[in-house]
């Protein structure tokens, strides 16, 4: 019996010690489902209930070969994992966890990523994933130092952490850092700004930093009076960024671009109070999509704010920023809806908006500037058409009690649209990673010069 119980305990912990290892592989889960709504066909690249996670619109999902998507998952808990979209293999791409978000570089099979290392230290990680896949294939994995390689180190008295953004030119990230050392950066007449919104966020300061992912040397970028949120760079221009004020809803100046030496800081949609701007994401070499959401109906805003209440505070999450605290924003009696905004010419124009209830929420588009996407409050996802106008629901029924959002991105080439749905889930929350494919009708588009 004892002999039993330690061939059963070396078998646990083999088990435990090959499935926590970079390049662990994983059968196939990929299924073809048709929506019973709108009659698409969606190709769900896991679904299982494993706890998957997209990653955010900000960032690239495809590797810069085109054949695997990056994702979280709790298959390994605390590990990222990769998807072949075309075989369904499934492959653990990290190895002693990571934080934050992962960073695809699209010149090489590169995968970025910081990784805690002390209490105020991160080290920003390498990961070869041309390597990884190799090996895994041809079960041959070795020491995960074969495969991982530390850029370098951040200082302690920086406390970095939050967003990561790999540049465009992949040899900088870009890293927010603490408010310690962000207000040394600011003049003394700066105002620093207090919580906005009932989720009690937003205030400052704020600051971003970056590290030579060659050298390992960091400086610092720029320092802002308030809570900064969702830092992206912009895929095709190197040196240039777009980030937010975080409240965690509508912000007094939710839109920010900086370059990376810290010039060149601006507003990158100036917003009146009545507009509630989101969800920000870098969509061509010159463009951002953002939501100016109408979500909100007339009769439920009051002429003054009311005092924040617990009560008042709790989110709903089928119809989120409904609280009054958030002031007189969000409804339809201004232009709303997925709005594209161009960096050198600063030119807005609305490309499109649900007729009823929530409005787009997050929004994404194709880098050929033929299409825009967009979900809304009840996880369903449209497209449009940025020539015609022409707008249409391409997949519903993805579940209003899913753990997250639809979060759309499209693919480099603009043919296909990542999301992660709960729409197979038992228990109505878990998701998994999802394609959806622009229409061939609409692909085969074409437009006149009118």
């Amino acid at each position: 019996m004892k002999h039993i119980i330690l061939v059963l305990g070396s078998i646990i912990l083999f088990s435990s010690t090959v499935y926590s290892q970079i390049g662990a592989r994983f059968p196939s889960e990929k299924k073809v489902v048709i929506d019973s709504v709108t009659g698409t066909e969606l190709i769900f690249l896991t679904s299982e209930p494993k706890g998957d996670s997209k990653i955010y619109p900000t960032h690239p999902q495809w590797t810069s070969d085109g054949k695997w998507l990056i994702f979280k998952s709790r298959r390994v808990r605390g590990e990222a994992m990769a998807v072949n979209e075309e075989t369904g293999d499934i492959v653990q791409v990290t190895e002693g966890g990571f934080t934050g978000m992962l960073n695809i570089a699209q010149k090489s099979m590169k995968l970025y990523f910081m990784r805690k290392a002390d209490k105020d230290i991160m080290q920003i990680v390498e990961v070869n994933l041309g390597k990884v896949f190799t090996d895994s294939k041809a079960g041959v994995m070795k020491p995960i130092s074969n495969y991982e390689r530390i850029c370098g180190t951040t200082p302690a008295d920086m406390k970095a952490g939050g967003d990561l953004a790999l540049d465009a030119d992949e040899e900088w990230v870009y890293f927010k850092i603490g408010k310690e050392t962000a207000v040394k950066y600011l003049s003394p007449n700066v105002k620093i700004e207090e919580n906005f919104g009932p989720r009690n966020m937003g205030a400052g300061p704020d600051g971003i930093a970056k590290m030579n992912i060659i050298t390992g040397k960091t400086e610092h970028v720029i320092s802002v009076p308030f809570q900064i949120g969702h830092i992206q760079t912009n895929p095709w221009n190197a040196g240039e960024l777009v980030f937010c004020w975080e409240t965690g809803g509508k912000s007094p100046q939710r839109t920010w671009t900086v370059l990376a030496d810290g010039s060149g800081l601006r507003p990158l949609y100036p917003e009146a109070d009545y507009e509630w701007v989101t969800h920000e994401a870098v969509i061509t070499k010159d463009e951002v999509a953002m939501a100016i959401m109408g979500h909100r109906k007339v009769d439920i805003i009051e002429d003054k704010p009311v005092e924040v209440t617990e009560s008042k505070a709790v989110r709903n999450p089928e119809n989120p920023g409904q609280e009054s605290n958030w002031g007189p924003s969000g409804t339809r009696e201004k232009p709303t809806g997925l709005a594209i905004v161009n960096l050198r010419t600063k030119e807005m124009t609305i490309a499109g908006q649900t007729p009823s209830g929530s409005g787009l929420w997050h929004v994404h588009g194709s880098s050929d500037g033929r299409w825009a996407v967009g979900d809304d409050f009840s996880r369903s996802v449209y497209l449009i058409d940025r020539h015609t106008r022409e707008m249409m629901m391409l997949t519903t029924g993805h579940k209003v009690t899913a753990a997250d959002h639809a979060h759309p991105s499209f693919s480099p080439d603009g043919t296909k649209i990542q999301i992660q749905s709960a729409m197979l889930s038992k228990d109505d929350k878990s998701m998994n990673i999802c394609i959806v494919h622009v229409p061939k009708s609409w692909l085969e588009r074409t437009y006149s010069e009118k």
